[in-house]
């Protein structure tokens, strides 16, 4: 599973809208979209930006295996 795949059931299971995540990081909503809809890899600010709005820490949407 992708980052962005990761970030997008995170989403869902928390009642998160794309859109509010969007307003909160800056990002457009639709890179958002394409970012946990079609695996569009995520930039480093990108990601930094979505961890920081969702209050959560960098390392959650990562696979260490």
């Amino acid at each position: 599973m992708s980052v962005g795949e990761r970030i997008g059931l995170y989403l869902s299971q928390n009642g998160i809208k794309q859109s509010f995540l969007a307003e909160k990081t800056g990002i457009p909503d639709s890179i958002i979209s394409t970012i946990v809809n079609k695996g569009r890899k995520i930039e480093v600010m990108e990601y930094y930006k979505i961890c920081k709005a969702l209050n959560v820490e960098m390392a959650t949407f990562i696979d260490e295996e």
